[in-house]
């Protein structure tokens, strides 16, 4: 037993009792005996406490062969434990319970004690996680959506979580926040998709203002008798929750009528849970590309950087007049934003590190959600996190379903899909595609498009071309014709007249043996290297081989270079490790 276990270290630090080994580089515990003490009881049978001995070893006691006290040790000189200053006379025998005065240890003694603790927290881990699980348990509210969610949980499988925030005015302080009367409509809604390998996943928000088709669907009444809710056609997506009594099941089942993607379970938040979650992780930094002061959400802030959490976190997420266009596809934008450095915070050093964070985390996430029945134990919510966890955060994609104003409307207030491009993000979100993988593909190919273009070129007067009009203007073929010959200096170069089909791009088809020749011709008319075709050779008119040149229907004119910097993209996205400032 140490000095406080033999009731002796009342006034004494008991980071005092470890001392440094200058020999071996380790703290010892030090043994030697304190200023005087008071008697303390020995064992029933004795009378008399046996004193301690001058090297610090209970008199009777030897200390085991081969071994010194720490007090002999060679080389070192160990100072008596310190008396507290102005430290109380001692408490007379028995009274072994009180505590001593806490004292500031140093760094190394504190990181010593800190070890010996969490040593003891590995031991009681099993127990301990139980009975806390078992806590949580009582937190989690549940909503039983009937056959629309799964029954359970499966580890083995991909799987499609949605996500719905609500606009309900519940809880302390959201009065201001809101439309006054709403039922809880489903405002915010994010369809999570992790993928089976747990390689990836994709969060796709799903604008309430989309213009949708609401089927039919059951709800549980009060008393518990079932009761079907008409279908409603061409409706905002947000009234699939809330209006005429719809439950988050009427929001799954919209959901798998827009997209074709079954929808496994739901997760539904209020405000509240934006305030909770960033308070229990200590804030959440974003950043603004502008000063921001909106009336209407309360949110005001300078441009740059901010770590917000509780009601200010909740303004940065609600504002719909500060960014872009000031509409609800902006204020998605802002929002998977916010999500991404939410989720960087969880899963940062400093969260992960920190029992108390993780505790509010945990008490904060299994409070603030509704959940259906499938998902609705503590234990099962953690599988489901452990699950997401294992995904690389840079292969986390934040996208929206592609969608365009609405042709109906003469005053653009609602949104339609976008197609193909909203079938295409669905399909892939439905055939578990990576947004990551298929970004990286497109990454290879436009390196290897660009090498095309990467080589030795032969001489303009080398260049052997046939020219063809596939869709551009008429006379086109001859005209380019012209100015390859007669400035250009590729005199091995003829019209064929018009191509079998008409084209969109113009194209340069070769041979590889032609590679060469192509690079020349590209330079002199500005061909990307998405125009480059390799393929195969043609003979021409004097029985050589030859390459093909298709005027497309982007055609510029004779001598007009092709190339441009403009890019375009068909999917807005971002992943879960960029850090951007809203705009």
């Amino acid at each position: 037993m140490d000095a406080q276990g033999r009731g002796r270290a009342d006034d004494i630090d008991p980071a005092d009792q470890w001392v440094l080994n200058p020999n071996t580089g380790e703290y010892e515990l030090r043994l030697t005996p304190s200023a005087p003490q008071s008697a303390v009881p020995g064992p029933r049978s004795r009378t008399t406490p046996r004193p301690a001995g001058p090297s610090g070893t209970p008199r009777g006691r030897t200390a085991a062969p081969g071994r010194t006290s720490p007090a002999d040790a060679p080389g070192r000189d160990v100072p008596a434990p310190r008396r507290r200053r102005g430290a109380p006379e001692e408490p007379p025998p028995g009274r072994r319970n009180r505590r001593p005065v806490k004292k500031k240890a140093r760094g190394k003694k504190i990181l010593l004690w800190t070890g010996g603790v969490m040593a003891f927290v590995l031991v009681g881990t099993a127990g301990a996680a139980y009975l806390y699980l078992k806590h949580l348990e009582g937190n989690v509210t549940t909503e039983d959506v009937g056959n629309v969610a799964d029954d359970g949980f499966s580890k083995d499988e991909a799987f499609n979580i949605l996500i719905i925030g609500t606009d309900k005015r519940t809880g302390s302080g959201n009065e201001g926040y809101g439309d006054k009367g709403s039922v809880g409509h489903a405002d915010t809604n994010i369809l999570l998709h992790v993928s089976k390998d747990r390689t990836n996943a994709t969060a796709m928000s799903i604008p309430r203002d989309l213009i949708v088709d609401i089927p039919d669907c059951e709800v549980t009444e009060d008393d518990g008798t079932q009761k079907i809710i008409p279908g409603t056609q061409h409706q905002r997506f947000n009234t699939s929750l809330g209006q005429d009594g719809r439950n988050p099941g009427c929001t799954m089942k919209t959901v798998e009528e827009l997209t074709g993607i079954d929808v496994n379970h739901f997760a539904m938040a209020d405000f509240n849970a934006v305030k909770t979650l960033t308070s229990a992780v200590g804030g959440v930094e974003v950043c603004l590309a502008k000063d921001v002061d909106d009336p209407d959400s309360h949110l005001k802030l300078s441009a740059g950087k901010h770590t917000i959490e509780g009601e200010q976190a909740l303004a940065f997420v609600r504002t719909r007049h500060s960014f872009g266009n000031q509409g609800d596809l902006d204020r998605i934008k802002v929002q998977q934003q916010f999500m991404s450095s939410l989720m960087r915070k969880m899963t940062s050093g400093d969260t992960l590190t920190s029992p108390t964070k993780l505790i509010k985390l945990a008490n904060a996430a299994t409070k603030a959600l509704t959940v259906d029945t499938g998902i609705g134990k503590a234990s099962t919510l953690k599988d489901v996190a452990l699950e997401l966890k294992k995904v690389p955060m840079k292969n986390i994609t934040f996208t929206t379903v592609p969608v365009k104003d609405n042709p109906a409307e003469v005053v653009k207030a609602t949104v339609v899909p976008l197609e193909p491009n909203a079938s295409q993000v669905f399909n892939m979100i439905k055939s578990d595609t990576s947004f990551t993988e298929v970004k990286a593909q497109e990454k290879k190919e436009k390196a290897a498009v660009a090498a095309r273009l990467k080589g030795p070129k032969s001489d303009a007067s080398e260049v052997r071309v046939r020219i063809l009009n596939g869709g551009a203007a008429a006379g086109s073929a001859q005209e380019e014709l012209t100015y390859l010959q007669t400035e250009a200096g590729v005199t091995k170069s003829e019209n064929a007249g018009n191509a079998d089909e008409s084209q969109k791009k113009t194209t340069l088809e070769y041979a590889p043996d032609q590679a060469d020749q192509a690079r020349r011709l590209a330079a002199i008319l500005g061909l990307k290297g998405s125009m480059m075709k390799p393929g195969k050779s043609v003979t021409n008119s004097q029985g050589l081989p030859t390459m093909t040149l298709t005027l497309g229907e982007d055609f510029k004119g004779a001598g007009v270079k092709m190339n441009s910097t403009a890019t375009a993209s068909n999917v807005d996205k971002t992943t879960a490790n960029e850090v951007k400032c809203a705009k």
